[in-house]
C-alpha cells in the first residue's frame, strides 16, 4: 500500500469559467508542484481535453483520470469518472447529444479551447457547455455505470449547483456511495446533519485558476504492486464503488 495523494475536481481552459492559463500542460505542472499524484480533469459536459490532459499528466509523473462535472436537468452537478479514457470519451458523444445547444458568448462566459498533449488550440466548443442538460439525476448513477464510470455529487456544501441547495436535502434516491466537500472543514457537519455517515468523502478543490490548486492533503492508500498507473487507477476504482 502506498500513498496516493488527489485532486478529482479541476477545471482546464475547456470550461468557460476556467481560466485560459489552465492548459493540460499547465494543470499537471501545478498537480506536481502541489505534490499530487493522481488527479482527474472534470471539465463541464465534456470530456473534450481528457486525451491531452492524459499526454500531460504523463509527462510530469502524474496519474490522470478521465472525468466530468455532469450538470443535470435539476442544474445540479455531479462529478463522473472513469477508468479508462475511451469510456470517458464515448460517455462524452453519450451526454452531447443530451445537452441543451445554445450558442457561447465568449465576452460573457469566456472561452472553450480544445486543446493537443503540447496545449496547442485544435479546436473551440461553440455551445455554452455549463448550462443543465436534460440528464435527470435519477438517472445518473445507472448511465455513468453502463460506461464504466462512477458518480457522485459535487460539492455538497456550496449553494451554487450543490445538490443540498438545490433539493433542500440528500434524497436517498438516486444512490450514491460517495460524496464531494469543497471544505474539510464542513465534513462532519454535513456527514451528521444529512446522515451521511456510509458515504465515501472525497475532497477536491473544483479548481478553475491554478492558483485554486491546493498543496497535497487528501489522500488514498492504495496497492499499487507489481506497480502500474493503470493498477493504482483500478484499485483506486474498486475502493469508490
Amino acid at each position: 500500500m502506498n500513498r496516493y495523494y488527489y485532486d478529482f475536481h479541476l477545471h482546464s481552459c475547456l470550461s468557460p469559467c476556467g481560466d485560459d492559463d489552465n492548459t493540460p500542460n499547465n494543470i499537471a505542472g501545478m498537480a506536481s508542484l502541489c505534490g499530487l499524484n493522481i488527479i482527474a480533469l472534470t471539465d463541464h459536459n465534456t470530456c473534450k481535453n481528457c486525451p491531452a490532459f492524459y499526454e500531460a499528466a504523463r509527462r510530469y509523473g502524474i496519474i490522470p483520470i478521465a472525468g466530468m462535472e455532469l450538470t443535470t436537468a435539476e442544474d445540479i452537478h455531479v462529478v463522473c469518472l472513469f477508468e479508462e479514457l475511451e469510456n470517458a470519451m464515448a460517455f462524452d458523444s453519450e451526454i452531447d447529444k443530451r445537452r441543451i445547444k445554445i450558442e457561447n458568448r465568449t465576452d460573457i462566459f469566456g472561452n472553450q479551447y480544445i486543446l493537443d498533449g503540447e496545449d496547442n488550440i485544435i479546436g473551440e466548443e461553440k455551445y455554452l457547455l455549463p448550462n443543465a442538460t436534460t440528464v435527470s439525476l435519477e438517472e445518473v448513477p445507472e448511465l455513468v455505470k453502463s460506461f464504466g464510470g462512477i458518480s457522485y455529487p459535487a460539492h455538497i456544501d456550496r449553494q451554487s449547483n450543490g445538490i443540498i441547495s438545490v433539493l433542500g436535502t440528500f434524497p436517498e434516491t438516486p444512490s450514491f456511495d460517495v460524496i464531494e466537500i469543497n471544505q474539510k472543514e464542513k465534513v462532519d457537519e454535513y456527514v451528521k446533519k444529512y446522515h451521511l455517515e456510509d458515504k465515501k468523502v472525497i475532497i477536491s478543490s473544483d479548481a478553475h485558476y491554478l492558483t485554486d490548486m491546493r498543496d497535497k492533503e487528501n489522500y488514498f492508500d492504495i496497492d499499487d504492486e507489481p506497480y502500474s498507473s493503470a493498477l493504482v487507477r483500478s484499485n483506486l476504482f474498486k475502493l469508490l464503488r
